[in-house]
């Protein structure tokens, strides 16, 4: 701190001007901070602005592109699922088709097995019913000969 004092104490000027003197100095500062300014904007800013402008380019091309890509691949999509919802449909259709066909053809077998299983049952009675007459008419017959033998034989 005290080395600080001093030197406030020490900047005192004995000249006109003081502390702001403006003299030849100045404009010499302005023309090499112009002369400095652009030496750096030709050698350093310029060649980095043109690779900076040129990665933008490159950056924005590429993202051309990618939109593009996507634009394409989102219309393969839609094309796709249009693709796949229509052959769903069809293959339903086909399903339903084969159902309805297979259920056609399992009503025409039952009613083919009923009518099969009704002619036998017919046949089963008719023959049974054949059966039940004949065992009807010899019993007819047993009974007489037996209903004449008893009245012989109650008769003697």
């Amino acid at each position: 701190m005290v080395n600080f004092s001093i030197l406030i104490s020490s900047s005192e000027v004995s000249g006109p001007g003081g502390l702001f003197d403006i003299n030849a100095t100045l404009p010499l500062v302005a023309i090499q901070f112009v002369l400095l300014t652009l030496i750096l904007n030709a050698l350093l800013y310029s060649p980095l602005l043109a690779i900076i402008s040129e990665r933008k380019e490159y950056i924005l091309g590429n993202l051309a592109k990618a939109s593009e890509i996507l634009s394409q691949a989102n219309e393969l999509t839609t094309q796709y699922e249009q693709e796949l919802d229509s052959v769903r449909k069809e293959a339903q259709s086909e399903i339903t088709n084969s159902q309805k066909i297979h259920k056609e053809i399992l009503e025409i077998e039952l009613n083919i097995s009923q009518k099969y299983i009704d002619n036998l049952l017919d046949t089963i009675t008719k023959d049974l019913l054949d059966k039940k007459n004949t065992a009807f008419n010899s019993l007819d017959t047993i009974v007489q000969s037996l209903s004449v033998e008893i009245e012989t034989r109650l008769s003697i």
